[in-house]
């Protein structure tokens, strides 16, 4: 049983660490007083990208450039919404309907 326990806890530690960094950088972020709901998303899509194409291409640094342009053009297409809209708080309150 314990070592079922500690199989379970190394895993969690394993896989958790991507997600420790992003909170640890939304902390940041959210003491500026922008709030970023879409970390992990940005995440995933580069880990997907950077993975097909490591896959297609078995170049590490490849994928890993990719990767970066993906994640980049993502924070790119949050800030043209966000210009858009015309404020940096997208998250709709009772004093801000739309958001």
């Amino acid at each position: 049983m314990i070592e079922l326990l500690t199989s379970i806890l190394a895993i969690t530690l394993r896989a958790g660490t991507s997600l420790i960094y992003a909170t640890v950088g939304e902390i940041y972020t959210e003491r500026s007083g922008i709030l970023n709901l879409g970390l992990e998303g940005m995440m995933l899509m580069g880990a997907v990208t950077a993975f097909a194409v490591a896959y297609h291409t078995g170049s590490l640094v490849l994928a890993l450039v990719v990767a970066l342009l993906v994640g980049a053009a993502i924070v790119v297409m949050g800030v043209i919404y966000t210009a858009a809209k015309g404020n940096a708080d997208n998250i709709p309150t009772p004093e801000r309907p739309g958001g």
